[in-house]
């Protein structure tokens, strides 16, 4: 089995020695480890589909521009401190220091996750994971959240947030790594810390202008469909390699993940059913699809698949039943990033505590046995609660302060003026349109591209203009 040598941090020199020789036989498990990559990269797009069909269409831009543009910002704080702030080996139990700065020393070395996977193949997997945290957490924006503004507050907190909790739960010096939190696939660091950012970005936002005075509904249920089957895809590999290696541990993961989601569908658009004077909803399917593959997240590698088929229908379940929990909280969450993913990665969270069973842990043959409150352990349902609290108050405290300090920034600008929301985010940021036409009449794009009244408008004597371009939708 390949071992990690301090006094040769990188791996070997290339040029001296075959750093590939230590993974002799055991290449099936890298080889593994980038496939699931490659699944896993297919949620930020997913992310991008969903936010986009869920949003009127005059913000839908907004929400598929940022969702690629996270990327980038992630690549470029991932390579110079992120993934040492979050993996080095010599960390402290709170925040890592700045060993492999620049990816220095991380290269052909068995990595601290693993010791089938390389230094490079685990920084760049788990890269993808922080590039999904920042997508979720953008939904907190929505409608009403300035671009520039946005990009620049996830690039402080993957710094400052998700880095942290991937080091207290993923690196072994963390302190719930150390305590003996278990966490999979990411509950923590992923699901309850954007969860409690999209919370605070919606509270210091405000409230969108019209919030309880109109109706918003989603402008493209397509669009949200194709959205949550890219993620659906892209969770196998975010749940099925989490646990760096090609054993049968990660495929009852993967098969784990498939229930959970399946289970959670079951379980939201059921309840909505009956809520919703016995219609069905896309809308609710989605979302339940959602909350059932965030409440396996933790759970994926620890459970049996029937009591994964309970996690993700208990999970479905809880996010229906707080569907007005924004009202209720008086927050403009219109994505409902807090339900989905805070409270239900808090729920999937206490459920592994719950239902982890040393038998599954076991199978991946290294020799590590975790155990719940079903294996007799029940102290393990009082570490994930500590993980929890300290999750979500900890995301939620600093993101806040982050997003405060933006606001009073002089001429940064949080939010767009009430004007521009009024017609859409797109039309005030973008040059591009949705679908080739926008959701205002044609004589209003020309009133706010050109300065010329729109038809039908009152003109400054309090006369109407008259109806000038008959335009088809098509345009």
């Amino acid at each position: 089995m390949p071992a990690y040598n301090a006094s040769i941090p990188n791996g070997g020199n290339p040029l001296e020695v075959d750093v590939n020789a230590q993974y002799s036989g055991f290449e099936f498990h890298y080889v593994y480890q980038v496939i699931m990559g490659f699944f896993v990269f297919l949620i930020i797009p997913g992310i991008g589909l969903l936010y986009g069909g869920m949003s009127q269409r005059k913000s839908a831009l907004s929400m598929i521009f940022q969702s690629l543009a996270v990327i980038s910002v992630v690549v470029f704080q991932w390579m110079f401190w992120g993934f040492s702030l979050a993996f080095s080996r010599t960390s402290n139990s709170f925040i890592g220091n700045m060993a492999n700065f620049g990816l220095r020393n991380t290269m052909a070395a068995p990595s601290g996750g693993s010791p089938f996977i390389p230094d490079i193949v685990f920084c760049f997997y788990q890269m993808l994971f922080a590039m999904c945290a920042a997508a979720i957490v953008i939904g907190g924006a929505f409608a009403r959240g300035r671009i520039f503004p946005s990009l620049l507050f996830l690039w402080c907190w993957v710094s400052l947030v998700y880095c942290p909790i991937a080091l207290w739960t993923w690196n072994a010096n963390g302190w719930a790594y150390q305590l003996g939190v278990l966490d999979f696939a990411g509950g923590s660091p992923v699901h309850m810390s954007t969860g409690a950012a999209g919370l605070a970005y919606a509270l210091v936002l405000g409230k969108r202008r019209n919030h309880g005075k109109e109706v918003h509904k989603p402008h493209n249920i397509t669009m949200m469909f194709l959205g949550t089957a890219f993620i659906f895809v892209g969770w196998l590999g975010f749940n099925g390699g989490s646990g760096l290696n090609a054993s049968i541990r990660s495929m009852v993961a993967v098969f784990n993940t498939i229930v959970g989601g399946s289970m959670g569908l079951v379980g939201y658009t059921v309840l909505s059913y009956f809520k919703h004077g016995r219609k069905w909803s896309v809308k609710a399917a989605c979302e339940g699809v959602i909350a059932g593959l965030v409440g396996i997240t933790p759970a994926a590698g620890y459970v049996q698949p029937w009591l994964a088929a309970v996690i993700g229908l208990v999970t479905g379940l809880g996010c229906c039943s707080l569907e007005g929990i924004s009202n209720w909280m008086q927050i403009d969450d219109g994505l409902e990033v807090f339900k989905l993913h805070g409270i239900g990665g808090a729920i999937g969270s206490f459920c592994t505590g719950l239902f982890a069973t040393k038998t599954i842990s076991a199978l991946d043959g290294l020799g590590d046995q975790f155990s719940g409150a079903i294996d007799g352990h029940w102290i393990q349902l009082g570490y994930q609660l500590a993980d929890i609290c300290a999750t979500l108050s900890y995301s939620f405290v600093v993101s806040s302060i982050l997003l405060l300090i933006l606001k009073y920034i002089p001429y940064m600008g949080l939010r767009v003026s009430d004007e521009s929301e009024a017609r859409g985010i797109d039309l005030d940021q973008f040059n591009d349109e949705v679908v080739g036409e926008w959701d205002l009449p044609f004589d209003m794009h020309h009133t706010i591209s050109e300065g010329i009244a729109p038809t039908g408008s009152s003109t400054p004597d309090g006369s109407m203009t008259p109806r000038t371009h008959e335009v088809s939708k098509q345009g």
